[in-house]
């Protein structure tokens, strides 16, 4: 491939006839893997950290994504080289097991093969390389074990929840809010939260968003927030005590299966069939009184006469909601979802202590706040934002934040960030080197390396020298046998994390380890990359 100009100036790509493209073979297929590998850490290493940069994405369709969350940006980029396909799985992996971390996971793996080009110049074997780093992956998951504490918290005191999850917000455009949003995600985990088996369903909790407002109105529901009104304007907009029927039948008359015609000629036969129809309604509604509803909330819509019906017989309703948001009611108000009105009992009524409807600013907007639920089990984080962007961005945040404290929930144990767990592993992986004679101890010092590309990325990206703020940190540690020195991004004028209050989930900080590991030593494992005509 080649660049050429034309007589304007304009440049243009000269690219070889396909019959004389070649295939790549040995190190040059390695070199060029490696070369995609870092391609795609490139691009996320500038989003690493509390000052780290966002990313504009523009969809085909003209959709514009700004972000800084690895996973986002991989996932709608459109990647068409195999190796940088790879990256984005590992991505997708990290946030599908941890949630947190997805940035930090694929500049692991870029600064890995960094180093595995260099020694692979040198002559090394790449399954060398590769037993090097599983060894070296080996000693810093274990020497991270050791450098790890542990917190005890409850329901009362959640504190150590808030400042991991405060660590999560605070690289994201969201850190102006990080503290009120932190203790938001915390709340909601910890209501639908199985302390004693330790176990966190995180489907229970809904985020939802709506234009208008600023982030610090982000509020937290325990119950269920619908973005639906009520079906008439003249029905009431506060229900106390409320006893919900949750239908999936629509309330209109049964349509017959044949395809015969009723021919209606005389006015007789039309006031028939609409009395009929009249009776159908009142039979539906009436149904729903006898058993105590004092609110429909239905899958499907009403016919006007039916909505017309329902609000002169004082029975509220809502319509049209979708089949996610009543299963989260009924499960919210322990009621059933009833498919046909004749098996409507009193036990199958959902029950809410409030529903409201709440209007907007100026606008005709309109939600419902289902509150004081029978089952308060599932809670629901009602963002608010200038923008949809903003909205969106602060949903991405709120999960990464969320999943820190269900896997601080799973497993209590913390790490400290800023870098200080990577440098530390570093500093044990370094020494542990010289107990392996063989070839593999340059693999296990190129690891120690890789994980110094972390901590340098954080000082880059906070506008710090990165060798040498890396250096006297590295220094500091070795100095004080202080495992939790690390990059002062904040400028807050001291290096411990600590005092910082900076901390991470030691499973996240593992899983990035093992991953990272596991995608590089299969990219150095391929030496042949066979393009589809050549098969």
């Amino acid at each position: 491939m080649a660049l050429a100009f034309d007589e304007f100036g304009r440049p243009f790509i000269i690219i070889k006839e396909q019959e004389q493209k070649t295939r790549l073979r040995g190190l040059e297929a390695q070199k060029a893997n490696i070369s995609a590998g870092k391609a795609i850490a490139r691009i996320l290493k500038t989003s690493l950290g509390p000052k780290g940069m966002d990313k504009m994405l523009q969809s085909p369709d003209g959709d514009v994504t700004i972000t800084n969350d690895g996973a986002t940006i991989l996932e709608q980029m459109d990647v068409d080289n195999q190796i940088a396909k790879l990256m984005v799985e590992l991505s997708r992996s990290q946030d599908y097991e941890i949630g947190d971390g997805t940035t930090g996971v694929v500049v692991m793996a870029g600064a890995l093969l960094e180093q595995a080009e260099l020694l692979l110049e040198r002559g090394i074997h790449p399954i060398r390389i590769a037993e090097g780093y599983e060894m070296a992956s080996r000693i810093a998951f274990e020497h991270m074990e050791k450098i790890a504490q542990k917190f005890d918290y409850g329901v009362s005191n959640f504190e150590p929840l808030v400042q991991t999850c405060m660590t999560t917000l605070s690289s994201k455009i969201v850190n102006r809010c990080k503290r009120n949003l932190a203790e938001i995600a915390v709340k909601a985990v910890l209501a639908v939260a199985d302390l004693e088996r330790k176990d966190v369903n995180l489907d229970l909790i809904k985020v939802e968003g709506k234009v208008g407002g600023k982030l610090e109105d982000t509020e937290l529901i325990y119950g269920i927030l619908v973005d639906k009104d009520m079906s008439h304007p003249q029905m009431p907009k506060q229900i106390e005590d409320a006893k919900i029927a949750i239908l999936t039948c629509p309330f209109e008359p049964p349509k017959p299966k044949t395809k015969h015609k009723v021919d209606i000629d005389t006015v007789e036969k039309f006031q028939n069939l609409r009395q009929q129809e009249h009776k159908y309604f009142d039979d539906m509604v009436q149904q729903c009184k006898d058993v105590g509803a004092t609110l429909v909330i239905c899958q499907w819509g009403f016919d006007d006469e039916a909505n017309h019906l329902l609000m002169h017989r004082n029975l509220p309703a809502v319509r049209w909601v979708g089949g996610v948001e009543l299963e989260l009611i009924a499960i919210a108000t322990g009621g059933r979802i009833v498919p046909r009105f004749q098996e409507l009992t009193p036990e199958k009524l959902g029950k809410a202590g409030l529903v409201r409807e709440k209007a907007f600013g100026t606008t005709k907007d309109r939600m419902l706040y289902i509150e004081h639920c029978a089952n308060s089990r599932a809670v629901t984080i009602f963002i608010r934002g200038g923008n949809k962007m903003m909205i969106e961005e602060t949903k991405r945040s709120i999960h990464d934040a969320l999943c820190v404290a269900r896997n601080l929930i799973r497993n209590n144990r913390i790490v400290y960030g800023g870098g200080s767990a990577e440098i530390s592993c570093s500093i044990a992986v370094e020494a542990a080197a010289d107990r392996h004679p063989g070839v593999e101890q340059y693999a296990i010092r190129a690891f120690a390396d890789a994980l110094d590309a972390v901590p340098m990325a954080l000082a880059e990206n906070s506008g710090l020298q990165p060798i040498e703020t890396l250096s006297a940190v590295k220094s500091q540690q070795i100095k004080e046998n202080n495992p939790y020195c690390g990059i002062d991004c904040n400028d807050v004028g001291t290096n411990d994390m600590r005092e910082q209050n900076v901390f991470e989930t030691l499973i996240g900080k593992q899983q990035q380890l093992l991953l990272a590991t596991q995608v590089v030593k299969m990219i150095l494992k391929i030496d042949d990359v066979i393009s589809p005509s050549e098969y």
